[in-house]
């Protein structure tokens, strides 16, 4: 199942690009907290709890219990945007969003490719093409994560997102035909089979055209002396 996890917050009231430059000076990050049928609600986080948290979940599905300064309900949340500066590793801004429990909603989960193909032991390439699937349920069946094990992918097979097995709760959103991941020929072999076939057709043309401009046959000559005698 997802995992939680919690941060404490601060209600603001100052807002605005100076009210945030004062913010973050004092080691805050503005946020906000939004959700179907409520107010916005304007939100500083301590900088470092938020950085060091947010570096060690997997932020795209995993419940955060907002504890908002000394209220009663802690409100369970998604992390919906983060926010970096530019060429610092500093977070400007989080946004997030409230869950309703017992309410579906629609979360990307991450896929766990897991063992080392049979295809990959001979030269192929193991290609991976999706690394999460879109899954909906209650936010209490939020899967934390896909597995799937490659190890029988010869080369030139694959995996489809048909091949996904999820609980009875949870409806896979992803086209059931999308190729998730692939063993490929190595790129060497593919340059060389196209260069093989450029070759024969190009040694294919040359006959062609020798053909074309060869000399008369033996028969056709005689027949032609024969209607010159006469």
């Amino acid at each position: 199942m997802i995992a939680n996890t919690g941060l404490t917050a601060k209600r603001r009231s100052e807002t605005g690009k100076g009210a945030a430059r004062r913010i973050r000076a004092a080691g805050q990050v503005p946020a906000v907290i939004y959700g179907k049928d409520q107010e916005p609600i304007a939100l500083t986080v301590d900088a470092k709890e938020a950085y060091h948290l947010f570096h060690s979940i997997s932020v795209e599905n995993t419940i955060v219990n907002v504890q908002v300064d000394d209220d009663a309900e802690v409100l369970e949340t998604l992390v919906r945007e983060i926010q970096m500066h530019p060429f610092r590793p500093d977070i400007v801004h989080v946004d997030f969003y409230c869950i309703q429990r017992g309410v579906a909603m629609e979360i990307d989960v991450p896929i766990n490719y897991s063992g080392t193909a049979e295809g990959v032991k001979f030269g192929g390439v193991l290609e991976v093409i999706f690394h999460e699937v879109r899954v909906k349920c209650v936010p209490s069946k939020f899967p934390e994560s896909i597995e799937i094990n490659v190890s029988e992918l010869d080369v030139g097979d694959s995996i489809l997102a048909s091949a996904i097995h999820v609980d009875e709760d949870v409806e896979l959103l992803t086209d059931p035909g999308q190729t998730l991941c692939l063993v490929a020929v190595p790129k060497e072999e593919v340059v060389e089979e196209e260069e093989d076939l450029e070759l024969e057709e190009g040694e294919l043309a040359e006959g062609e055209e020798g053909a074309e401009g060869a000399p008369a046959a033996e028969g056709d000559a005689s027949a032609g002396d024969e209607d010159s005698d006469d």
